[in-house]
Parts: C-alpha cells; structure tokens; sequence
C-alpha cells in the first residue's frame, strides 16, 4: 500500500511518527499494559452479572458469554487499530504532486530539498503501520487530493502579496525619490485627508495605506494639488505650472503629484513596477 502526502513534513514526519508509535507499542506488549483492557472487560461483566439478582439463571453463562463476545471484539481492534502490520517505509511513501502537474506549477520534490539531508535512512530504522491506520490515511488523503483537485487553477494572491512585499527597490536613487515623494505627496495628502476625520470603509483603508492610493490620485485637491519640491529633470520646466518656482540650469521643473507618479514611462509608478519580478503576477 503506498501512502501519499502533499507536503515536505508529512512526507518525513508520517515516518517518523510510526517508529515513534512502533516504539510505544513495543513498551505496551512488553510491560503487558495492553492487558488491562481485558482485565477491566472481566471484572465489568463480573460486576454486572452480581448486581442483576439472583432471578437472570445460570450468572456464569451469561456473564462468560458477554465477556467472549466484548473480549473478540477488543481482539479485533487491537488486531487492526493497535498492532503494526503494514511496512512503511521513504519507498512507500510518495509525494502527490498531481495538482501542481495540472496547475502548470513547479514544485521540487522532498528529496531535492534541504530535507532530504534531514530525514534520509532515519538511523536505518523501519516502521509498520496498523491496518485501520493505513485505511484512514488512504482515505483522508484521497478525500484532501479531491477536495484539492476542485479547487480552479489561478493565481496564489497570497504567495504574490509575499512575493511583492520581500521585494526591495536596489536602484538607490529610486529609493531616494520614493522618499521625497511620501515626503511631498504622500504624508501631506494624508495628512490633509484624516483632519477632515472622514468616515472610510475597510476597501478605502487599504486603499490610502500606500503611496499609489486610488483616491489620492484621482480626487481633486490632493495629487493635483501637491507639487515636487526639488527640480525633475524628467519634467521639464512649465512657466504656468511652476510660477513662482526656482528655474534651475539643468531645465528641470516640478511635477505635480499625479503627474509624478501616473506620467507614462517616466512615473514613479512604472518605474517601481520595473522592479517587480515580472514573474510574481502570474502566480
């Protein structure tokens, strides 16, 4: 019988712990408290037949034949619940990787990870499964693998808000202009927004969490409104947008901040973008 896991830990730990169970079991039989069971089952029926009265007939019948018939059936489950039967071993245990086939995603395998260095031989030790045990395993998994397989193929939104987050910006000069723009633009955006203590959904939250809000750039009187501080090279100087501001030689002017972050190739926003593994989108 092979038994299938899904990830890297059950595929060791299902192992390991049957050599823990072989090992507690072998304690049981040697001790001889796998017993006690069977004492408990003799003195209970003993107890029952004594306190039914005298007028049941022959007490040692019936009461010998209620202890047979609870002794077969504890028997029974030590025989498929208790005692280990069924060899397990790395060689018949396999790792399902079926649905990441159909999801067209690459997976390796436990033994192309650092757990496979782990969990090798186990100190040349074996295990044997109980068949009741074996049975359920083969059942829960096929259960999780249908369960699973019903699930449409899509992007993980979860591995890719992961993805994005561990993502850094290695370009320092664009670092330093993300700076100047939550130090422009953003902080007083926000700034100006939460003194008019506005009454915003969980959807806005989120949204005003970072620096590209959908609110802040498409509502008038905040990136519009906000302006760079320091000359922009990529925005040349604009006599009626930069009234009143500095000319400089190098013939930069000062974007407003919609303009700043949304402007085609030379926004803020793309160029953050280029940053991105174009792989973390398609999950």
């Amino acid at each position: 019988m092979t038994l299938f896991t899904t990830d890297y830990l059950e595929y060791y730990l299902t192992l390991v712990s049957w050599i823990i169970h072989n090992g507690i079991w072998a304690v049981l039989v040697s001790s001889g408290v796998f017993a006690i069971p069977f004492i408990a089952i003799i003195v209970q029926e003993w107890l029952k037949a004594r306190a039914e009265g005298a007028d049941e007939g022959n007490k040692g019948v019936l009461s010998s034949a209620r202890i047979e018939n609870r002794i077969w059936v504890a028997i029974v489950v030590i025989m498929f619940a208790g005692i280990p039967f069924i060899d397990v071993n790395l060689d018949t245990i396999k790792y399902d990787q079926s649905r990441s086939a159909q999801c067209h995603v690459s997976v390796p395998l436990p033994t192309d990870t650092g757990w496979s260095q782990s969990f090798s031989t186990l100190n040349s030790q074996s295990a044997k499964v109980p068949v009741w045990w074996a049975f359920m395993h083969a059942l829960s998994r096929a259960i999780t693998g249908a369960s699973v397989a019903a699930i449409p193929c899509g992007v993980d939104l979860r591995q890719m808000r992961m993805d994005i987050d561990a993502t850094r910006i290695d370009d320092p000069v664009l670092a330093q202009e993300v700076a100047d723009f939550t130090r422009d633009c953003y902080g007083p955006a926000r700034a100006k927004m939460f003194m008019a203590r506005p009454a915003l959904t969980d959807e806005q939250m989120d949204d005003v969490s970072w620096i590209g809000s959908n609110h802040f750039t498409s509502t008038t009187g905040f990136y519009d409104t906000y302006h760079s501080s320091t000359p922009r090279t990529a925005w040349p100087y604009d006599n009626t947008r930069d009234a009143g501001l500095a000319v400089v030689d190098s013939g930069g002017g000062y974007p407003n901040c919609r303009q700043w972050w949304m402007d085609g190739e030379h926004g803020l926003r793309a160029r953050l973008l280029e940053q991105v593994d174009p792989s973390v989108p398609s999950g």
